[in-house]
């Protein structure tokens, strides 16, 4: 077989017509993998300086300055992280709450599409079969209306079979691989946004906390004067 470009088409041609739809198979899932790597990549940030620095933020006072710096950021992290500082001055479930309901909303962002890998990997391998089918069935054809007297005809439909049977096999396990990786990226995501909240809510907590401690001694203070 040869190795350039016009080799591998014809390689790839003598796999009968079920290769049209394994082709397609393959060209739309390259083009979610590429974009999917895209918009999780975006949204992987590392955001544990940021939670730093909102906590500094929120420490001294400087409200304004932690929420534009959370809405500054990009990827759902941040975003998780702005809700929850604009809803601030709520109790601790309300401010709960707000983030699930933007979890919620993120999270069908982040799988959008992953789906469509998920069928390619379900469907590749069984157009494959069905062309390997089709392949022993045009040998067989051929056996049937000359006998072996064409060698040539019966293997041209067991390369048939043969090629679509490793196409489908090919695409369903490269496929396969970027579905498990991305799938990985996502969950890695989510539970970063979990753990931000939670971190987020602690520093709300203890921020109120030492507020109403605050205020409780004013009065002693004021008193002893």
């Amino acid at each position: 077989m040869d190795l350039n470009p016009a080799g591998w088409l014809r390689f790839l041609m003598n796999g009968g017509p079920i290769m049209w739809p394994l082709l397609a198979c393959a060209f739309v899932a390259l083009g979610v993998i590429v974009e999917r790597w895209m918009v999780i990549g975006r949204a992987a940030t590392d955001t544990e300086e940021l939670l730093e620095q909102v906590r500094r933020h929120l420490s001294e006072g400087r409200v304004a300055d932690a929420l534009a710096l959370a809405e500054g950021t990009r990827g759902p992290v941040a975003s998780l992280v702005a809700s929850g500082i604009r809803n601030q001055d709520l109790d601790a479930d309300a401010i709960e709450r707000s983030m699930e309901e933007l979890a919620l909303r993120e999270t069908p962002v982040l799988y959008k599409r992953l789906g469509i890998l998920d069928t390619v990997i379900t469907i590749a391998p069984l157009l494959g079969l069905l062309g390997t089918v089709t392949g022993m069935i045009k040998a067989f054809n051929v056996v049937g209306n000359v006998g072996l007297n064409q060698p040539m005809g019966i293997t041209g439909g067991v390369a048939e079979a043969l090629i679509a049977t490793a196409t489908g096999l090919a695409i369903a396990i490269v496929t396969l691989i970027a579905y498990n990786y991305l799938t990985e990226k996502v969950k890695e995501i989510i539970s970063e946004m979990e753990t931000r909240a939670t971190q987020l809510l602690n520093i709300l907590a203890s921020l109120r906390a030492k507020s109403s401690r605050a205020e409780a001694a004013a009065p002693v203070a004021g008193g002893a004067a």
